[in-house]
């Protein structure tokens, strides 16, 4: 079988940032790297579900909704992936910028509900916010 190109990648290298490859569908898949791969830090399973939770909802809600596909968590808990139609690498950075904010200004987990999530007892919404508040200054220097 052909190597997938996020396996292409040497994660060795990678360092916490935003990184985007185009799919020949055109969908463009955004790699949103939290925390260095293979470093021994990790999101917590508690704060990537919160922030699959928190992230997916503003974005479908945030002006470039038409073009969100899906947002997801990486299974390495490193990140998460973000794809996208018709959006640039600059634009996503912009949506982001924004989107983050608002995510962290949510009192309430949208879908956390046992009728609305399918593991519903496994967030943590502070750890979320601080994975969040992190990956914004690292976006800030992008």
């Amino acid at each position: 079988m052909e190597k997938i190109p996020s396996f292409q990648k040497n994660h060795d290298a990678l360092t916490p940032g935003l990184y985007a490859q185009t799919d020949a569908n055109g969908v463009t898949t955004f790699d949103l790297r939290f925390k260095k791969p293979n470093a021994g830090d990790y999101i917590t399973p508690r704060a990537l579900h919160t922030v699959e939770h928190l992230m997916a909802t503003v974005l479908r809600n945030s002006r470039a909704k038409e073009n969100i596909v899906y947002f997801g968590p990486m299974g390495c808990r490193t990140g998460f992936y973000l794809l996208t139609l018709r959006m640039s690498r600059d634009e996503v950075l912009s949506l982001l910028r924004a989107c983050i904010p608002a995510a962290l200004a949510l009192d309430e987990i949208p879908g956390s509900r046992r009728e609305e999530c399918g593991n519903y007892l496994e967030h943590d919404l502070a750890g979320a916010k601080e994975e969040l508040a992190a990956y914004l200054a690292v976006l800030e220097k992008v």
